[in-house]
């Protein structure tokens, strides 16, 4: 679905497919509403041009009980036409909210794993849930109201001249002088502010995800707000677009207030004035009256037009947000089946650059992973080493050069046959709110228990398994019942046993983990690497000393390589890295380091 260089309308009738026409329909219906609801106004003034016709004497007026019916009867049958306005745009917004969601989720599916660490959950689920509301609020009731007040102004101007153009002057003069301090106080740049608003709250609701998820720490530290100062700058960022706005159509809004209201001041001494010089006195009167009962519907229209055009830069926002999600590129996979017969991985001049940086973070990498051989990644934090590992599986693809696996182009690989060869664990896994069997068993949906157990097993979750009240059926996260972030990790490492791919990634696997769990996981290693191809991106230089090769990844370019002792030799980043973990393991408190 393209929706670019759209309008708004037309963007929402793609959303409603085979209920466009429900919004068509509830559009018309509105406007001819809104030209049904100013007959009993002229009705009205029927009614009292009859009584004054024949007063004092008013049992002579003959045609006011049949202008009162015909008044009822406009007012009846525009509320009738407005009420199915909004029952058919209502019908149509519920079909729009439904597929902005399945749409967009159908799209984040395909999306490649990077987009959401550029795009953390608080931040989508803003996008998706609270902009699809917001649109089903507009195409529900603002848009049959907007198509109402599109044809209000020439019904009222044509009105207002109808029956006395001097006092329809008066009435229209301080109208049009309305329009401009409304223009001033919504035009502009008025809908870029809507975006930086909008842009605003989004990191807000993000930054207080992560707030909330950190509030352990916060606790543990004794700390407040102030010590994440992501969500305490957004809310002051947020702050700073909303009351600037604010302040901003201060002026503009005492100016259309005054405006806006001055015709039912000038009518009274203008019609005075009238009524002075004029023979039929009756009928200036009348005329009078009427613009008095009729000046009202004029401000009502002005304050309709005033808060609905917010409401239409913010849905018009809302949807070049969502605009943004459905027309994010996606990763093209292969359709052809591959025969790999040899799992080596070669990666040959990359060059990557993230969406929207300046600057490449990795600068003509080439690298081999020989098949069943273990590799590792270090170097200083931001130098690339996670974006390299996560090039393999393609949850980013290159700018230039290419990777393969046996030799053969990664993009050539369907994604299923991919995602099949290769198994990860990250340094933050991430387990679900469901039995440790089925947490483990995602590895390989087809595994039977015994598989799992056996997975456990390997993977050194037998003490995790003890302690549980149900044992593998126990749910984690409910009950009081949670796991150390060592724990986790062996649990994510079954899932990866289990899944028994011959390339493993390991990214800062140990990262959490206290020493009793790293033991732990040091020997889960040994049963998920034997005879694998792997690549291990580690910061405790201990881990890696008996890997096959190492490689020093520094502002994305390959420092040096070799094994551990042929590194030490080489005396440069890697061996001053060694000394630095040397001394930070054996770094012990003394009573010479303790002020009391």
């Amino acid at each position: 679905m393209s929706l670019k260089n759209k309008s708004t309308l037309k963007k929402l009738l793609e959303f409603a497919d085979n209920r466009k026409y429900f919004i068509i329909f509830s559009i018309f219906f509105s406007a001819l509403s809104s030209i049904l609801s100013f007959l009993p106004f002229i009705f009205i003034w029927f009614i009292i041009k009859d009584i004054l016709s024949v007063f004092p004497d008013i049992t002579k007026a003959t045609e006011t009980i049949k202008y009162g019916w015909l008044a009822m009867g406009s007012s009846v049958i525009s509320v009738l036409l407005y009420f199915t306005s909004l029952i058919l745009s209502h019908l149509a917004a519920f079909r729009v909210e439904k597929n902005i969601r399945k749409f967009s989720m159908h799209k984040i599916i395909t999306l490649p794993i990077g987009y959401f660490k550029q795009n953390p959950s608080g931040k989508l689920r803003k996008i998706i849930d609270d902009n699809a509301s917001l649109t089903h609020t507009f195409l529900a009731h603002q848009l049959p109201d907007i198509s109402g007040l599109a044809v209000m102004p020439f019904a009222i101007i044509t009105i207002l001249f109808i029956f006395d153009w001097k006092l329809g002057i008066v009435c229209l003069f301080p109208l049009m002088i309305s329009f401009l301090f409304l223009k001033e106080m919504i035009g502009g740049n008025r809908q870029m502010f809507m975006e930086n608003y909008m842009n605003s709250l989004e990191t807000m609701n993000s930054s207080a995800v992560e707030y909330i998820r950190g509030i352990p720490v916060v606790k543990v530290f004794q700390q407040t707000v102030f010590s994440f100062k992501n969500f305490y700058n957004s809310i002051k960022n947020y702050k700073k677009y909303a009351s600037n706005f604010a302040l901003s159509c201060r002026i503009p809004l005492i100016k259309y207030t005054l405006s806006i209201n001055l015709p039912s001041m000038l009518l009274m001494p203008f019609g005075l004035i009238i009524l002075l010089n004029t023979n039929n006195y009756k009928s200036a009167l009348l005329d009078l009256i009427f613009y008095m009962l009729f000046v009202p519907v004029c401000t009502v229209m002005m304050n309709k037009i005033m808060h609905l055009s917010e409401s239409v830069m913010s849905a018009r926002e809302a949807l070049n947000r969502v605009e943004n999600i459905l027309e994010e590129k996606n990763i093209n996979f292969s359709e052809k089946n591959i025969t790999i017969e040899n799992f080596s991985i070669k990666f040959n001049n990359i060059t990557f650059k993230y969406p929207n940086a300046k600057e490449p973070v990795l600068k003509n990498i080439n690298l081999e992973i020989p098949e069943g051989k273990v590799i590792a990644l270090v170097g200083p934090s931001g130098g690339g080493k996670s974006t390299l590992a996560n090039l393999i599986p393609r949850f980013w693809d290159i700018d230039q050069g290419s990777i393969t696996i046996d030799n053969i182009n990664i993009k050539d690989i369907p994604e299923k046959q991919l995602m099949d060869n290769i198994a990860f664990v990250f340094q933050n896994s991430k387990l679900f709110k469901t039995s440790l069997f089925e947490n483990i068993k995602m590895g390989n949906p087809k595994a039977t228990k015994k598989d799992v157990l056996k997975a456990a097993n390997l993977a050194q979750c037998d003490d995790i398994l003890q302690k549980m009240p149900h044992g593998l059926e126990t749910v984690i996260g409910t009950k009081g019942v949670y796991l150390s972030g060592g724990e986790q990790q062996r649990i994510a490492l079954a899932r990866a046993i289990l899944k028994d791919s011959p390339i493993i990634i390991l990214d800062e696997a140990t990262a959490f983990a206290d020493p009793e769990n790293e033991y732990q996981i040091q020997k889960a290693f040994e049963s998920l690497i034997e005879n694998k191809t792997v690549l291990i991106i580690a910061h405790r230089l201990s881990s890696i000393k008996n890997v096959d090769k190492i490689f020093v990844i520094k502002n994305g370019r390959i420092e040096e390589s070799g094994n551990h002792n042929e590194l030490l030799l080489n005396d440069k980043l890697y061996s001053k890295m060694w000394d630095e973990y040397k001394s930070s393991i054996s770094w012990k408190v003394g009573k010479e380091n303790i002020n009391v």
